[in-house]
């Protein structure tokens, strides 16, 4: 009995330890959490970001974020227009899975393109398992994932996960200050509305202001910005200083201002003493419009519209000191939009909902400095419906000066391979990539095989959706 007595004090001591240690680990793993910031830039091209060797429109700021963490060079939107691009962001899948194919418009337009009016609160929310974990989130800027126009039944931003929702027209919930009613290509403003060229500045304050209200607790913040959408609509100041060099002076204008209010926010978060634990990512969420003659897209076929790499390959930079390598630059993985979900909530240990089939893949490893190639497909569709004939507008797929930049509607990516065909199996298009980036030469009929392969798998995915 004496025996057994030491024994039981022995476990009982062992138990307490690791209890101890165990309770010790998760506290350390919630005050090591960091904070997520995700600047999204509306229609911002591969070739706008200097770090990815545009020469004609200076953006220091990012670039000195791309020099103090990790530049992507092969991270590919979910779509090469805005809201199913945002889903994808959002859910961690193909948007096509939630019936957004194109952009949220008004009732009839979204029945026209067979898709739905906003996105189903029931689809996951990366942002929602972030609140779950305790983090305190928010929303500054483009949401277009339902609301505006006609839609006026669209989940507010809490259906989500959103503690605050600061959205522009196209949103549940628009700020005042961004217009109530009032599109931001509007020439008219409401009273309270800042000004169109103002509207960046606006929302970095506001990040500013939510990053300094919980500075003692994890936060996440999305903040969505759309100057570089045309029209640009740059002050007079802007413009005086937006310099020589690619496209339109109001082009250049607004993306100096961008750039330069990014840099401001940057140095916000230094002053808050919070830059040292935020998880900062800079992406673009489809590729620009207008592209001017491809300079925006550093000679990549494509652009907004198209399943080109113009259209959907676009800026990715990551940040986060002493965990992503300074100064690094990843051309061997392939990045998805869909990844931002398995792999933010790995990096920031954040459990993820159960029972949801995700298509993106985990690359928290290949953040921290892996270099490992993606294994398995990327898929887009774009244009589920051709628009009618005579029809004017967005939806006839303007690609003025350009034409050849209208895509196939279905795309697969493997390794190094990407196939583009229509969904009825017409106008297969096959490329290597790593020889030819630029989609210059359709090697469908030199390579039968892998062209048939491809195609069967697109389409065998383009059938598998509702």
């Amino acid at each position: 009995m004496k025996h057994h007595g030491i024994f039981m004090a022995v476990c009982l001591v062992a138990g307490l330890v690791l209890s101890a240690s165990r309770s010790l680990c998760a506290a350390d793993a919630l005050a090591t959490r960091p904070n997520i910031l995700f600047i999204l830039v509306d229609d911002m091209g591969w070739g706008d970001l200097g770090a990815n060797g545009g020469a004609d429109v200076p953006t220091p700021r990012m670039d000195r974020l791309a020099r103090e963490g990790m530049r992507f060079t092969q991270f590919y939107a979910a779509s090469p227009i805005c809201s199913p691009s945002r889903c994808g962001f959002i859910t961690g899948q193909f948007p096509a899975r939630w019936r957004i194919t194109s952009y949220l418009q008004t009732r009839a337009g979204n029945r026209e393109c067979e898709q739905a009016d906003f996105l189903n609160p029931q689809a996951p929310s990366l942002v929602r398992s972030f609140k779950a974990a305790g983090y305190a989130t928010a929303h500054i800027g483009k949401w277009h994932l339902g609301g505006g126009r006609d839609v006026t039944d669209a989940p507010k931003f809490a259906a989500y996960g959103y503690d605050v929702g600061l959205g522009t027209y196209e949103s549940p919930e628009p700020a005042a200050k961004l217009g109530l009613k009032t599109a931001p290509w509007e020439k008219k403003t409401e009273p309270q509305q800042v000004a169109r060229h103002d509207r960046t500045r606006w929302m970095v304050d506001e990040t500013l202001v939510f990053a300094k209200k919980h500075a003692a607790q994890p936060w996440f913040v999305n903040l969505w910005l759309d100057d570089v959408h045309t029209p640009y609509v740059p002050s007079d100041e802007q413009l005086a200083a937006a310099g020589e060099g690619t496209g339109t002076a109001g082009y250049r204008a607004v993306l100096r201002e961008t750039d330069r209010q990014i840099g401001r926010l940057l140095d916000g978060l230094r002053d808050l003493k919070l830059d040292a634990n935020t998880l900062v990512l800079l992406a673009g969420d489809n590729g620009p419009q207008p592209s001017f003659d491809r300079k925006r897209t550093a000679g990549l076929r494509g652009m907004k519209w198209s399943l080109y790499e113009g259209g959907i390959r676009t800026p990715l930079v990551v940040c986060w000191p002493r965990v992503v390598p300074a100064g690094a630059v990843n051309d061997v993985t392939v990045v998805s939009a869909v990844d931002f979900f398995p792999t933010l909530c790995s990096l920031a240990n954040v459990p993820m909902p159960g029972g949801v089939s995700f298509d993106g893949k985990d690359l928290s490893a290949v953040f921290r400095g892996g270099r490992k190639p993606r294994a398995g497909p990327i898929f887009w569709e774009y244009g589920r419906k051709p628009a009618p004939k005579g029809r004017k507008g967005l939806s006839a797929f303007p690609y003025p000066g350009d034409p050849a930049s209208k895509s196939p509607n279905v795309a697969v990516r493997d390794g190094c391979w990407k196939l583009l065909v229509n969904d009825d199996g017409s106008r297969a298009e096959l490329y290597n990539l790593a020889t030819d980036p630029n989609e210059t030469k359709n090697l469908a009929e030199a390579q039968p095989d892998i062209a048939r392969q491809l195609t069967e798998r697109a389409l065998t995915w383009r059938k598998s959706l509702p």
